[in-house]
């Protein structure tokens, strides 16, 4: 079996920087545990699957879509559904459309195609309005080594730091973030011109242990920075090595992500 693969750079700012995503477009579903090896033999943070639904309603192209790590399926990806859209349109499997619906395990979402490499994406918002109980609270600051200001819950921890530096300086142990048992999204305000905020993400649980930029985490980071801001456009960094930037916008339950999505690589698997 033959395969095309994708490997495509999600919210980059410029070469090798933002999130690689491999992606791989099917003609017709392939089984579970095949997906699972192939993302296995990516060792990215994330391999995409997508295949088409021919006879969906709607005005635009429809595929399944569904997101592996190297270890697990999750429910949802931000960064690999940018990389799917794009990669899709460069395949030419959109016909010239400039939207593409994806049906997943959180719900449907929509990607919108713009301009050169740019992508917009529209997900669930998660509210975190959870406070973990003080063992957890405990575990958390033990596996970010660093004082916290406040922790929030949904899907992930999400732990308010007091500046962008000490999100920066953070250098957590796998180990101690293993024992807390949840991902863990630091954050704190910007201190940088024309960025509202930044982050960092860590999640050994599920295979990465810092993901460089994670569009998953965006769902609970803007409404919190709505919130607390009082505004709902706002800009992004995460601030992991590689680095990248997300323009965001808080509209009711669901958050729009805009980034670019650039294509690294285009190739051929070989399977059994």
């Amino acid at each position: 079996m033959q395969l095309p693969l994708f490997q495509v750079d999600a919210f980059e700012e410029g070469p090798f920087t933002g999130n690689p995503a491999a992606v791989v477009p099917l003609e017709e579903p392939i089984h579970d545990g095949l997906m699972q090896q192939i993302a296995e033999e990516n060792n990215l943070s994330e391999t995409a699957f997508t295949a088409p639904i021919p006879d969906a309603e709607g005005d635009a192209p429809t595929f399944a879509l569904r997101w592996f790590t190297p270890t697990t399926e999750v429910d949802l990806c931000g960064h690999a559904t940018l990389g799917a859209a794009a990669a899709l349109r460069d395949l030419g499997a959109l016909d010239g459309a400039t939207q593409v619906h994806f049906s997943t395990r959180s719900g449907p979402l929509t990607a919108s195609l713009g301009g050169g490499d740019q992508v917009e994406i529209d997900l669930p918002a998660a509210v975190p309005t959870r406070a973990p109980g003080p063992d957890q609270l405990d575990a958390i600051e033990r596996a970010l080594d660093a004082p916290v200001e406040a922790v929030f819950l949904h899907r992930y921890a999400l732990a308010v730091l007091p500046s962008e530096e000490a999100v920066r300086a953070l250098d957590p142990r796998e180990d101690h973030l293993r024992r807390a048992a949840i991902p863990i999204i630091a954050t704190a305000a910007s201190a940088s011109p024309g960025v509202d905020f930044v982050s960092r993400f860590f999640a050994p649980t599920l295979g990465v242990l810092e993901d460089p930029v994670t569009g998953s985490a965006h769902c609970q980071l803007v409404p919190y920075w709505a919130a607390h801001l009082g505004k709902h456009e706002l800009t992004a960094r995460q601030v992991s090595a590689r680095g990248g930037r997300l323009r965001c916008e808080l509209e009711g339950d669901r958050v729009r992500m805009a980034g670019g999505a650039r294509i690294y690589l285009r190739g051929t698997i070989h399977v059994g």
